[in-house]
């Protein structure tokens, strides 16, 4: 991809992005002339918590998860982020190191943006700067959920309400790396135990199985599953 041409991608992306619409196109321009172009492989570590941020991340292909590991190599994955979306808004905002570490879960391409240009867009735009926090409230909002989900739900309820939340329509897409083990660290528990809890959900009727796709049978009896 020629430079103009991935500049220009990268600009109409920016204008997708929650807290960067109304932007005047010189803004968006200059954080794109300033990004770093990064490629990564399946299983690459792509930050690690505890490290210092070098800037906002825009993925522009493939996918990652977001998670925290225990000192026994147990993970919790916080989030799952596909196309378009920004990530690791904290390091950036909150001056701390990373809360989590993020790994691609296939090929990816991440454009970096450099922190002190959206420290600087911080300082001379208000309205950037309250839209970085209704962002940054809507994502505490999702942990306290997760939180919740994690102490107050079993996992069937847990997977009722994920399934629910990410399908589309009544189906929700498997990708190649998105195997019962990752399913398990999404919703803290272990891969045994999210077989048995399709299985079962699958002997009920309330969902099918496929090799690429779970779809939705009875949503009925799912939503009472996850409430």
């Amino acid at each position: 991809m020629a430079i103009s041409a991935a500049l220009a991608s990268l600009i109409e992306q920016l204008r997708k992005v929650v807290f960067l619409t109304g932007l005047d196109d010189s803004v968006l321009a200059a954080l794109a002339r300033g990004a770093l172009w990064r490629d990564y492989a399946a299983g690459e570590v792509v930050f690690l918590e505890g490290e210092t941020s070098p800037g906002l991340y825009v993925l522009q292909r493939g996918w990652l998860k977001v998670l925290k590991t225990s000192p026994e190599g147990r993970e919790q994955v916080l989030r799952f982020i596909g196309p378009g979306e920004t990530f690791n808004e904290a390091g950036v905002f909150a001056r701390r190191p990373n809360p989590a570490s993020a790994i691609a879960l296939e090929e990816a391409g991440v454009w970096l943006l450099r922190r002190d240009s959206i420290r600087r867009l911080l300082r001379e735009r208000p309205d950037f700067a309250e839209r970085v926090l209704e962002n940054m409230a809507g994502r505490v909002a999702d942990l306290v959920s997760l939180v919740a989900d994690l102490s107050l739900r079993p996992v069937t309820g847990r997977l009722a309400r994920l399934l629910l939340d990410e399908a589309i329509g009544d189906t929700l897409h498997r990708p190649r790396w998105f195997t019962q083990a990752e399913l398990a660290s999404r919703l803290g528990t272990v891969p045994d135990v999210i077989q048995r809890a399709m299985r079962n959900l699958e002997a009920e009727g309330v969902i099918a199985v496929e090799r690429q796709s779970i779809r939705i049978c009875d949503r009925a009896a799912l939503e009472k599953l996850a409430t």
